[in-house]
C-alpha cells in the first residue's frame, strides 16, 4: 500500500504501483518564483477592417468632409437594417443558399457578436437533418425568410 500523499510529492509510476517522490525544500531565505502577468493591450479594429488602431490624422479633425459624414451615415443605416432582419429571423424557418448550390432550411437560432456565425437547428441538408449547427458566415451566399 503506498504511503499517504506528501506535501511536495508527485506520483511516479506504471500501471497500478505508485511510489512518491518527496522534492527538496526550498531554504526560508528564497521564495518560489511566480510569474508576473502582463497585460495585452489589444487595439479596435480600423475603419478599413484590416489595420489595428486608427489613422492618428483622422483623430484631429473630427468633423470629416460631407462626402465622408454621408458615406458614415449610410453604412450605420445599411448596418442597423441588418441586424433588425437577423433579430427578426430568431426562431423563423430560413431558407439558405450556400457555395456549390447548395440549398439548405433551417430554423434560425441564433448569430455571434461578430455576426461570423449562424446557429441553427432542425438543419436540413440533402444527407438528413442535422438537430444543431453553426453555419459560416463566409459559406453563405444568400437567405431569406418569410415576415
Amino acid at each position: 500500500m503506498p504511503e499517504k500523499e506528501l506535501t511536495g510529492a508527485e506520483p511516479v509510476g506504471k500501471g497500478r504501483v505508485v511510489s512518491y517522490r518527496r522534492e527538496a525544500p526550498l531554504p526560508a531565505d528564497q521564495a518560489p518564483l511566480i510569474p508576473t502577468p502582463v497585460p495585452v493591450i489589444r487595439l479596435p479594429r480600423g475603419p478599413d477592417g484590416t489595420s489595428r488602431g486608427f489613422s492618428a490624422a483622422r483623430g484631429r479633425d473630427r468633423t470629416g468632409s460631407a462626402a465622408e459624414v454621408a458615406e458614415q451615415e449610410a453604412r450605420a443605416a445599411l448596418r442597423e437594417r441588418y441586424l433588425r432582419s437577423v433579430l427578426a429571423m430568431v426562431g423563423r424557418p430560413v431558407h439558405f443558399t450556400l457555395h456549390e448550390r447548395v440549398h439548405v432550411d433551417a430554423h434560425f437560432g441564433a448569430t455571434d457578436l461578430d455576426v461570423a456565425n449562424f446557429h441553427v437547428s432542425q438543419l436540413q441538408t440533402p444527407l438528413g437533418v442535422q438537430g444543431e449547427a453553426l453555419l459560416r458566415c463566409a459559406d453563405i451566399i444568400s437567405y431569406s425568410f418569410q415576415l
